[in-house]
């Protein structure tokens, strides 16, 4: 049996075939995430974003994850924000996806670059209109005074824009982390988990599996 605390709430243990190194990264990403559509109670696409500083001091903090490819992983944020400043002097991040669901976990490692204009501009329109208009009055990550003042810039930006369109502010815009390194996790009995790494080489993928 799994070793668990015995008060903890019950989710059932589902032991997984060890992984296949032979998989795709890209595909099995895909595999591993539709599984999670499927258990994951809320937001089976948030992921935790590190980031860090010039002098390596790391942050991380929880994203959603609004599309992926072969190109890479893509999340939006205001570009004044902590983690808009520190991708800005350090363009390297970390992902994390884990659910508890399913007792997995994928780390991804990579290089960043901005999405296109065209590609921010479609995905700030597909949101919903409240959280257009917050994204123009909040000055994300900067120190507020008081909640006041924020509801008063939203309340100014709604009367600003009225039932037009809304604009993608300049400053708002996505990420893409493209992938060097991805670490495939699976919880097994007694922690002797399935783990494996796919490192980016050339080409093609090098592969190895590793110790729990």
């Amino acid at each position: 049996m799994p070793e668990t605390d015995p008060n903890a709430p019950t989710i059932p243990f589902v032991e997984h075939p060890l992984l296949d190194l032979n998989a795709d990264p890209f595909t099995l990403f895909d595999a591993w995430l539709h599984d999670a559509e499927k258990t994951e109670p809320c937001d089976p696409n948030a992921m935790v974003l590190a980031t860090a500083t010039t002098e390596g001091r790391p942050s991380a903090r929880i994203v959603l994850l609004k599309g992926h490819d072969r190109r890479g992983f893509v999340f939006y944020t205001n570009m004044f924000s902590r983690k808009g400043r520190e991708l800005a002097d350090n363009p390297c991040a970390s992902l994390l996806f884990y659910w508890k669901s399913l007792r997995r976990q994928i780390r991804i490692e990579g290089n960043i670059t901005p999405v296109s204009d065209a590609e921010a501009d479609a995905y700030f329109a597909s949101r919903s209109r409240i959280s257009r208009l917050g994204a123009i009055a909040s000055c994300q990550s900067r120190p507020l005074a008081d909640r006041d003042i924020f509801e008063k810039r939203l309340k100014d930006a709604e009367e600003e824009f009225g039932d037009g369109p809304i604009p993608r502010p300049e400053n708002w815009s996505g990420y893409r982390v493209s992938p060097q390194h991805f670490e495939f996790w699976q919880e097994r009995p007694y922690r002797l988990h399935d783990r494996a790494i796919w490192e980016h080489h050339g080409n093609g993928w090098d592969v190895t599996r590793l110790y729990p």
